[in-house]
């Protein structure tokens, strides 16, 4: 019984060589490839141009006329919204977006329960905080 086990073993770990061929140091080396950081600028070419005039013309001036304030975070800022599902709507289609042309940001929307208000989050590594306060200054309303 035991030789019959120790050639399941056998099989098993020469079968898990065949299909992950890759060694522990050359999957390390394709995540430290996956940590490219680009450089703090916006890629408006990332959108075709119909979807940069709708993102740059339409959804970031109808979004900054329905924030309802701003808190300022560690590594970034918290931008508030009603919570209709328009709102929901647009904040969901202008983060698809913003992914592509700035991919530096770290982008989160919350919900607050009992139909509280929904919050977009902007944050990332060192100098985005300055980036957001310089390129979204139209965001930050008294």
């Amino acid at each position: 019984m035991k030789p019959i086990l120790a050639t399941a073993i056998t099989l098993a770990t020469i079968s898990s060589a065949a299909f992950h061929p890759q060694t522990a140091a050359q999957r390390s080396d394709s995540s430290v490839t996956a940590k490219h950081e680009t450089p703090f600028a916006c890629n408006r070419l990332a959108l075709s141009p119909e979807h940069r005039k709708r993102h740059f013309d339409e959804l970031g001036p109808a979004l900054r006329s329905l924030g309802m304030g701003v808190h300022e975070l560690p590594d970034g800022f918290e931008f508030k919204f009603p919570a209709d599902v328009k709102t929901y709507q647009l904040l969901a289609e202008w983060t698809a977006g913003e992914r592509l042309c700035c991919p530096f940001f770290d982008i989160d929307l919350r919900s607050e329960r009992e139909g509280g208000p929904v919050w977009l989050r902007l944050t990332g590594r060192d100098g985005v905080k300055p980036f957001i306060a310089a390129d979204f200054v139209k965001w930050f309303r008294p």
